[in-house]
């Protein structure tokens, strides 16, 4: 991939990956605000999205449940699985028209509490549940940011986490020059991310954010997995993406491919906004507007 010397242009979409420690410093006190609302300890809960807020749905439950924190289920909102005897839902979605999101949530059974994370004022959605508004974090760009980390920094507050560490992580990424920090997975043919726990689900919606950006051949696995073939991808000019605590010996099992190993010991909340920068580079190096991706709306909207 050539890496041309003009400067970046600028995005919406670099203007909006740039205020997600600010935006996440808000999430303690929207969490307490709608305390209520979201899930309680010990409650069976499903959570549901479509596409990133499908990703941040997955993040979520593991955090959860990994909590111990209660049961917890993700699905996408086209598959939401019935017959399970849930106490709450809980829904993410950014435009607040998504029909199959408008869908499942008419088809939740009435007496189940359910609340809704959106930044689309006098959307369909706010409607369908109890309302978590924060249009605050609303995005001029399809390609969804500020809006995905800052629910999953309030979800993360409301189970009790400290997010100060992981503010300051997100800071010190982006004071560095993307250009050095990034230099290793810039014009990296291929990139693989991996994870384990919630960072698996951070590492699909990390290849997510290549895919629709600048259109990057990008995979995600568990990191466990991608010794189960995966691996066989890896090469000389691609790129293994770890997130978290790298599994034993993970690292001389990249490199025997020859592969970049790109793995930063910091929250991988706070890394992903790294995955953020390499999209702006990236679509630039290509000439591709990052705000507008090919093929992609803000918003699916499907017939009746």
């Amino acid at each position: 991939m050539p890496i041309p010397a003009e400067p970046t242009p600028v995005t919406h979409l670099a203007t909006e990956v740039a205020t997600q420690p600010d935006d996440w410093e808000r999430a303690a006190t929207i969490a307490a605000d709608h305390h209520a609302a979201l899930p309680q300890p010990g409650e069976r809960v499903a959570v549901i999205g479509c596409g990133t807020s499908l990703f941040m749905s997955r993040t979520i439950a593991a955090l959860r449940e990994g909590g111990g924190h209660g049961i917890t289920d993700a699905w996408p909102a086209s598959e939401v699985r019935g017959g399970r005897d849930y106490d709450r839902y809980l829904v993410i979605c950014r435009s607040g028209t998504t029909t199959e999101v408008v869908r499942a949530m008419r088809d939740i059974p009435a007496h189940i509490p359910r609340a809704v994370i959106c930044s689309s004022p006098g959307t369909p959605v706010l409607e369908l549940g109890d309302p978590i508004l924060i249009d605050q974090v609303d995005e001029e760009s399809v390609v969804q940011t500020r809006f995905a980390t800052t629910a999953l920094a309030i979800l993360r507050r409301h189970l009790g986490h400290d997010l100060e560490p992981v503010i300051t992580q997100a800071r010190a990424v982006l004071a560095q020059d993307p250009a050095t920090s990034l230099a290793e997975v810039r014009g990296a043919e291929q990139i693989s991310f991996v994870g384990m726990g919630f960072a698996a689900a951070i590492a699909d919606e990390a290849a997510l954010k290549l895919r629709e950006s600048c259109q990057s051949w990008t995979e995600a696995y568990l990191a466990t997995e991608y010794r189960h073939g995966p691996i066989s991808i890896s090469a000389p000019g691609r790129a293994v993406w770890a997130f978290g605590p790298l599994p034993p010996n993970f690292a001389d099992d990249v490199a025997a491919t020859g592969a970049h190993l790109e793995h930063r010991a910091i929250d991988p909340m706070a890394d992903l906004v790294r995955v953020h920068q390499l999209c702006i580079l990236r679509s630039a190096d290509l000439g591709l507007d990052p705000d507008h991706p090919r093929g992609l709306n803000r918003s699916v909207l499907l017939e009746p």
